[in-house]
């Protein structure tokens, strides 16, 4: 029974992936320029697809929302990349996401805001954007918020649930709302 089981786990991977790499395909002929063995998940959205590049061995589990605002903005991601389920990316100009990164479920990465000029009502205000920047080796933790012209140097940490405001030093672990630095990963503070 337990044969028949793992076969049959097999079997629903190998359709995971494929069904995977498949939705990627489908993203290439729309325009994105989609790399080797990516694997695009269920329900993933992704708007002006032509602004979109993705590095080889790239994975992107299901429900993630890639929200491209303009049709000049770029999106590059890089190789061995993880999205988790349920992230969006909100960019009107650009965002570079650097290899073997991993950014967990449900975070949320933004490169603009809007005005709060006076004498202008909130809706007729320009957007204001900033490119984001993650590093290579980068993890992102659950839930994370990722503000307009923040860039994570390489190998950072960013905790769960934090707010990132501000640049974060290479091998930073950073927490908190706003997040702050909590120590280096090579042990120093």
């Amino acid at each position: 029974m337990r044969r028949l089981y793992k076969i049959m786990q097999n079997c629903f991977d190998i359709a995971v992936v494929a069904n995977g790499r498949c939705r990627a395909i489908i993203l290439r002929l729309r325009g994105a320029k989609i790399a080797r063995k990516v694997s695009i998940g269920s329900g993933c959205r992704v708007d002006r697809p032509w602004c979109l590049r993705v590095g080889s061995r790239s994975l992107t589990e299901n429900d993630v929302y890639i929200k491209i605002v303009k049709d000049d903005a770029v999106i590059n991601i890089g190789e061995h990349v993880f999205i988790g389920r349920g992230t969006e990316f909100d960019i009107i100009e650009k965002l570079v996401v650097g290899e073997h990164t991993i950014i967990a479920p449900n975070c949320f990465i933004t490169d603009h805001k809007h005005g709060m000029e006076p004498g202008l009502r909130i809706d007729q205000q320009p957007c204001r954007a900033k490119p984001v920047v993650l590093g290579s080796d980068v993890w992102i933790g659950t839930g994370v918020v990722i503000l307009p012209g923040v860039a994570i140097g390489e190998g950072a940490v960013v905790g769960a649930g934090a707010v990132v405001t501000k640049d974060v030093p290479p091998f930073g672990v950073v927490a908190g709302v706003p997040a702050r630095l909590m120590r280096l990963r090579d042990g120093k503070a």
